[in-house]
């Protein structure tokens, strides 16, 4: 402080003298000095108290550590002898399951043939084969039959039988496909032998739609060869075509052949699983066929006919497991087929095909949509997607997903019409079946991928052909669709030879030109739902929970409820048919891709998807434990899981009894590791992450007993029943949602 007779001075305005000014000095240092004295004693006060917090903290860590290690070993058997316990039980029921389908097929009395014993299927494609029976709506429900078999055939292969019967298997399939494609074509050709009876009074030319819930067969035959036609709409099935001048005045015929299933897709994924023969790029090597070698899916084709040539409906196999083995001695169908064909002119094509599957039988996928899907555990070995950049137009199919079926889009010459003469009705019969038109006429403008031939006027000669496709029903597109056609010779699909693309979102209708005639399909990016904003799994009772995903373009929330799970989505168009409709796992997961909601993952997505990257092995392990507590516990995303390393996992978790939502002041936020779990002391809206554990609480060595810890006796009392908590598992390792969000 200064003194009195310097403040005095300071007051009358006079200067200080020199005393005065080393008086003032001097105080201040002193005052100066005091303060960092009494700085550094409080530092010295806060380092002490800070030291000895950490030494408590630490003693107080070491015994938990040490406690932690002492019940290790127990808690871990007691986790492995739960998860075995459980998976015991759940094998014991899929077993069960498999003998009664199998019973139940066997006391099945509808007349179908058990795809399984030989001889009746052998019987049942000899006798369809020779049926002359080629009136559209008998032939629509012989293929519904066939398609059915074809389910189950798919559902056997998925078992993974023996070798020799699983080529069997794939045999006979390949056999129904072919006679499928075979007796629409010949009921086609009946439909049009009969044109010019049914022709529409006002146009002059005939045209028809028939249909079923699977397939839809559209057909137009121009009779009245008008130059100015430009195209016709079939309005009640939302398709239509435009023609070019040339086929407007030609003797022709238009199909549009809708299935809703896709029977050339697995022939694609087949060529990408068999690199020696497919270029792997621009300038690579391809590697020619072996001698006799006839590629997959050109079995039992004619010239211009291999992209009409099918496959069957995805099946719900995995319900409806079949474990019936046929005898080895027996004939397969190809070859039954081909012993009664000696006769025929379909004898060649069924030869090839049983050559192909003889020598391509072991590399032969049927493309199924697998109970393990994206879980893991039965999932084939991870392969490099293969990019084929051969004309930089090949859809890959590990990124894209056809959706809606394949429509096949085909012009054909007119067959002979009948006559009237006396009373006579005379018609020339053919010998050579459909007989698809050729357009353009130059072999190499239907082969190349560039521009259409100009005349010297600059005019087009051979115009592109106009398609309209209303979006099906079935179908839910997050993203405006994209076209590709079906390419027969190098067996992919392909987005080259389309143009014009336009979409009308409020309609749901998408038009486009090709350069000639193809089977194409529509596409959506698979991932297109990804990565997930947020998810959270909810009990509503013993054994009965809610997983909902926010994903990048939907919501979806899927109840599971024992066994089986329902989903539930505010987007009504395209789902109508699946919501609200009990199933189980595998099979709501197959419905929700075909259907265009794909929040399910592979092998591949991690290629195509921003992920948060964690140890595959915790990953799986923590959600084993999130479904043994799922009727007791609220599960949650939390934004700390990607701050918190590749070895450990954060979520929010609570204890929730009640069938209502989650309060927000709930939550707590849990460290997962490979050897520690343990409860933080941030919360979600904390403004920084950290690893300190919350005081009061444990360290565990398994999730499960972790949360175990501060359970209410009634939490207690909810012990899930194995099925549900099977369910709750495969959801979420078809979702990984700790991955993928």
């Amino acid at each position: 402080m200064p003194s009195k007779d310097a403040k005095s001075a300071q007051k009358k305005g006079g200067k200080l003298s020199k005393a005065e000014k080393e008086q003032l000095q001097k105080e201040e240092d002193e005052r100066r000095e005091k303060e960092e004295e009494e700085a550094r004693l409080l530092a010295e006060k806060e380092e002490q108290e800070r030291l000895e917090r950490e030494r408590k903290e630490q003693e107080e860590n070491q015994r938990l550590e040490l406690k932690d290690k002492d019940r290790r070993e127990d808690e871990l058997n007691e986790l492995r002898h739960l998860l075995e316990e459980n998976q015991t039980a759940v094998t014991k029921w899929e077993t069960d399951s498999r003998a009664k389908a199998k019973w139940d097929r066997y006391m099945r009395c509808d007349g179908s043939p058990d795809p399984s014993v030989q001889q009746e299927i052998n019987t049942f494609i000899n006798l369809w084969w020779e049926d002359p029976e080629v009136q559209i709506k008998p032939v629509l429900k012989e293929c519904a039959l066939a398609l059915r078999l074809l389910e189950e055939l798919e559902g056997m292969l998925r078992d993974q039988p023996e070798p020799a019967d699983a080529l069997r298997y794939k045999e006979t399939l390949l056999s129904i496909q072919t006679l499928i494609q075979s007796k629409l074509d010949h009921s086609t050709e009946e439909i049009l032998k009969s044109a010019n009876a049914h022709s529409d009074i006002e146009t002059g030319n005939m045209q028809t739609v028939v249909q079923d819930d699977i397939i839809t067969l559209c057909l137009w035959a121009n009779l009245n060869k008008n130059p100015r036609f430009k195209g016709f709409q079939f309005e009640e099935v939302g398709l239509g075509f435009e023609l070019p001048k040339q086929l407007a005045i030609s003797d022709v015929a238009v199909r549009i052949l809708h299935t809703n299933y896709d029977h050339l897709s697995h022939l694609a994924n087949l060529k990408s699983q068999n690199p020696s023969r497919m270029s792997l790029g621009l300038g690579a090597r391809e590697e020619p066929l072996l001698e006799g070698a006839t590629p997959v899916g050109e079995c039992g084709e004619t010239e211009g006919d291999g992209d009409r040539r099918g496959s069957t409906q995805q099946g719900n196999a995995d319900e409806e497991v079949q474990s019936v083995r046929g005898s080895e001695g027996r004939k397969s169908a190809v070859s039954v087929i081909s012993m009664k064909e000696e006769r025929r002119s379909g004898q060649k094509q069924l030869e090839d095909a049983k050559q192909k599957l003889e020598e391509n039988g072991s590399q032969i996928d049927t493309m199924l949509e697998g109970d393990d899907s994206g879980e893991g555990d039965s999932a084939p070995t991870p392969m490099e997607p293969v990019i084929n950049s051969y004309e930089g137009q090949v859809v890959d199919l590990q990124q894209y997903t056809p959706l809606g079926g394949v429509f096949y889009c085909d012009v054909f010459r007119l067959p002979p019409q009948s006559q009237q003469l006396n009373g006579w009705e005379m018609r020339e019969l053919l010998d050579t079946g459909l007989q698809p038109f050729p357009y353009p006429t130059e072999q190499t403008q239907i082969q190349g991928s560039a521009s259409m031939k100009l005349e010297d006027s600059g005019v087009l000669t051979c115009p592109p052909v106009g398609v309209t496709v209303t979006l099906p029903d079935s179908v839910l597109f997050l993203e405006d669709p994209q076209v590709a056609r079906w390419d027969p010779e190098g067996q992919h699909w392909k987005t080259d030879c389309i143009s014009e693309t336009s979409y009308d979102q409020a309609e749901r209708k998408i038009s486009f030109k090709m350069d000639s005639f193809y089977a194409f399909t529509l596409l959506q990016d698979s991932y297109a739902n990804m990565p997930f904003q947020s998810w959270e799994l909810r009990p509503l009772g013993q054994d009965s929970a809610l997983l909902t995903i926010t994903a990048a373009l939907t919501e979806v929330s899927i109840t599971i409820k024992g066994s089986k799970c329902m989903l539930q989505s505010d987007q009504e168009r395209g789902l109508n048919h699946i919501l609200g409709q009990w199933m189980s796992p595998s099979q709501l997961q197959k419905a929700m891709v075909s259907a265009g909601v794909n929040i399910f993952v592979n092998q591949y997505s991690d290629k195509y998807v921003s992920v948060n990257a964690k140890d595959p092995l915790l990953e799986h392990t923590v959600y084993e434990q999130m479904a043994l507590l799922s009727s007791a516990f609220a599960f949650s995303w939390s934004q700390w899981n990607t701050q918190c390393g590749h070895e450990h996992l954060v979520l929010q978790v609570c204890e929730h009894l009640d069938p209502v939502p989650v309060r927000e002041d709930s939550w707590c936020v849990y460290l997962l590791g490979a050897r520690r779990s343990q409860r933080l002391r941030i919360k979600e809206h904390s403004e920084a992450f950290s690893p300190e554990l919350d005081p009061g609480s444990e360290f565990h060595s398994t999730f499960l007993h972790m949360l175990r810890d501060g359970m209410s006796p009634a939490g207690q009392e909810r012990r899930s029943h194995h099925l549900f908590v099977e369910a709750v598992h495969r959801l979420l390792r078809a979702t990984r949602p700790l991955t993928y969000s």
